[in-house]
């Protein structure tokens, strides 16, 4: 009973102090007093203070707010003004309402546009990939790969997507060691491509030759240097950087093969950047493959070649344009824009009628037009003045360079040299680096390689070089062949240009100087066409021939296939072929190299950007007369020229025969060219040359 009533006592006791604790009263608790409940001042004691409490809050709240309300307002038109921005800029950057309405689209889904886009273009190539190989499962010798590739530049993506997919399923450690950036997946889709295809490929193959390449791996662990390793290499005392620092520039590619023009701007883009410019790149079709190389290097792509590039180049201080093919696009922008036409500057590479015709509405609009070689600028005006044509101003001719990757590799000073990488010890890499490609090739120091590294299309000559090595390879096995009868007959058909390019004007190179004055005969040339005897006594054939560049979007299937035709019927001459697939890693081809050939036909070529690299090597060029190639090759000096079309097989076919006999020529020539690269054709002088446009076209602040 006592108990109970303990507990009874006891619970009230617990009530009131909890009561005491929540009304947020501790004094009667310290103080030892309670009071009762009902009592007057239990009641004025807890009712009187939280009440009022709350009210000093409320009241407090409001004073705070009157006497901070500018305060208030400033923030909030603060941010008012920050949305306002926010919106005018993402609108003036975009027209595309998705991407208006989220933060952090543009920057973010760069990169992944890129690839998304780049993955589409490899996706259709690999549904035309299937499409030829049904096509041409009549071509007898020769698997269906290799036939597509020459001709198409397709890379199988379904198939290393699902075989990823596959191995993600079963577990990480089937992913292990695969990288999961934005970049990397399309390096390892083209060099799983590759691996895939050489398995196919046979050793010796009787039919179409033999492709190898391409060699980056083996250039980066040889020469311990890559691209990805390059830094800035604005030279700052230059005239050019001080003309572009912190200027806005807007880059016009026509396309993304890895063939000059886009190159060439592709290296304008790289030079802008590391002299501290802002560069951004219009793209009118993606067909080619150097998007990957772009995002290595940062150059920021736009998204479309419409509004947005529009908008852009308004707020420009010059706009490039980089082919005659973006005539389109600047009809559209000076409609836009008609002011904006003052600062354009055309940088046209291009040297066909039909290019010209695509063109000449906006020629006499834009503010100045330029040009590769004399000879392309020549033609042009002419050209304009037969359609009455008047320029704004006289076009300028700024002829293309060596990039500094090719001239550090080859052995010239450039700017990415360094004590551990001095040109003495490029040029010992160099050497190495031709050893080991040779070797991988299968060739031996009596085998003379002569290369030819160009989109397979026409306008090229693959097809006139194939013919010319034909003639020298079978006439040289079968000396009674019934093509050795004919030479005769189509030397009294050679024009003058032809006959000018005798061999005996080689000559004064050679240190014997045992060749007759009539080698032209068809009777030399029988003679001439294998090397010295080996250790046996007995002749063996040495003349090899590299053909660039498979898989090039630039390439025209149905010339291939005749390639490819012409190589079916004349199997003693495929195998002395090559073929190397399309890539930006060419120093390893020239470095194995002995000859260049360019065989451009009709006006010639251009310029030469390849003339030039392979001159920068120690090469001596086998080349049209005609074009740039004349300006740049000096006949007998630094190569030996010939005739365009089927006139100058023959001429071809004997300077071919000529550098393989007389290796001192060969290597004195190339030592000519590669001097006349170092003092003509370095990133300085052309840079130095792009001052004059930069100066006349870009605004003036």
């Amino acid at each position: 009973m006592e108990e109970s009533i303990n507990r009874g006592e006891y619970q009230p006791n617990l009530a009131k102090q909890s009561s005491l604790r929540l009304g947020g009263s501790f004094k009667s608790t310290l103080s030892g007093r309670s009071t009762p409940r009902n009592s007057p001042s239990f009641r004025r004691l807890n009712s009187g203070r939280t009440p009022r409490k709350e009210g000093r809050s409320s009241v407090g709240g409001a004073l705070w707010f009157r006497s901070n309300r500018l305060l208030l307002w400033l923030l909030l038109i603060t941010l008012w003004a920050y949305l306002g921005f926010f919106v005018q800029s993402r609108w003036a950057h975009s027209d595309k309402k998705e991407e208006f309405s989220g933060y952090g689209t543009g920057p973010r889904n760069t990169n992944s546009d890129a690839e998304q886009i780049q993955r589409r273009d490899l996706l259709a190539s690999n549904k035309s990939l299937s499409a030829n190989n049904d096509t041409d499962a009549d071509i007898a010798g020769i698997s269906k790969t290799i036939n597509v590739a020459l001709a198409k530049n397709d890379n199988d993506v379904p198939s290393h997507r699902k075989t990823s997919s596959k191995n993600r399923s079963k577990g990480r450690r089937s992913s292990k060691g695969k990288s999961r950036g934005k970049l990397k997946p399309t390096t390892e889709i083209k060099n799983t491509d590759i691996e895939e295809q050489e398995p196919e490929i046979p050793t010796t193959n009787s039919t179409y030759g033999l492709l190898v390449g391409p060699f980056g791996p083996m250039e980066d662990r040889i020469l311990e240097w890559s691209p990805e390793k390059r830094s800035g290499t604005c030279n700052r005392k230059e005239d050019f950087a001080r003309l572009v620092w912190s200027r806005r520039f807007i880059l016009i590619f026509h396309e993304l093969s890895m063939t000059g023009a886009p190159l060439s701007m592709m290296e304008l883009a790289t030079e802008l950047l590391s002299c501290g410019a802002t560069v951004s790149a219009v793209m009118l079709s993606r067909k080619g493959g150097l998007m990957s190389e772009l995002a290595r290097r940062r150059i920021k792509v736009l998204e479309d070649k419409a509004d947005l590039s529009f908008k852009t180049a308004m707020k420009a201080d010059l706009v490039i344009a980089g082919s005659a093919v973006c005539a389109s696009w600047i009809e559209q922008y000076i409609e836009h824009f008609p002011a904006g036409a003052s600062q354009v500057a055309w940088w046209i590479m291009e040297n066909r009628r039909e290019y010209f015709d695509r063109s000449k509405d906006v020629l006499h609009r834009v503010k100045m037009l330029v040009f590769l070689s004399e000879s392309q600028s020549k033609q042009w005006q002419k050209w304009c003045e037969e359609e009455s044509i008047k320029l704004r101003s006289h076009p300028e001719i700024v002829p293309l360079s060596v990039n500094d990757e090719l001239a550090f590799v080859a052995g010239i000073p450039s700017t990415l040299n360094t004590p551990s990488f001095s040109t003495e010890k490029m040029v010992e890499k160099k050497q190495l680096l031709r050893e080991s490609v040779r070797k991988e090739m299968g060739l031996t120091d009596n085998d003379m390689l002569v290369i030819s590294l160009s989109s397979i299309n026409p306008g090229k000559g693959q097809l006139l070089l194939l013919e010319s090595v034909s003639s020298v390879l079978e006439q040289g096995q079968s000396p009674g062949d019934k093509k050795m009868k004919e030479v005769s007959n189509i030397k009294e058909g050679l024009s003058s240009l032809a006959r000018k390019h005798r061999i005996r004007k080689l000559l004064p190179l050679m240190k014997n100087g045992k060749v007759a004055s009539n080698s032209i005969s068809s009777n030399s040339l029988s003679r001439r066409k294998q090397v010295l005897p080996n250790d046996k006594g007995t002749i063996q054939q040495s003349l090899k021939l590299l053909i660039g560049s498979v898989r090039s979007k630039s390439n025209k299937a149905d010339y291939v296939k005749s390639l490819l035709s012409f190589l079916e019927q004349h199997p003693n001459t495929s195998t002395s072929i090559f073929w190397t697939p399309a890539t930006t890693r060419v120093a390893s081809l020239y470095s194995a190299a002995d000859v260049y050939v360019i065989n451009s036909q009709g006006l010639g070529e251009t310029f030469g950007r390849v003339t030039i690299e392979a001159m920068a090597f120690g090469l001596p060029v086998l080349g049209t007369d005609a074009g740039g190639t004349q300006e740049i090759v000096e006949h007998n000096v630094t190569g030996l020229l010939h005739p365009v079309g089927h006139p100058g097989n023959l001429v071809l076919a004997q300077n071919l025969w000529f550098l393989l006999k007389n290796q001192s020529a060969r290597k004195q020539m190339g030592v000519v060219g590669r001097k006349k690269v170092q003092k003509m054709y370095l990133k300085q002088q052309m840079y130095k040359n792009f001052v004059e446009v930069i100066a006349r076209c870009m605004r003036t602040k």
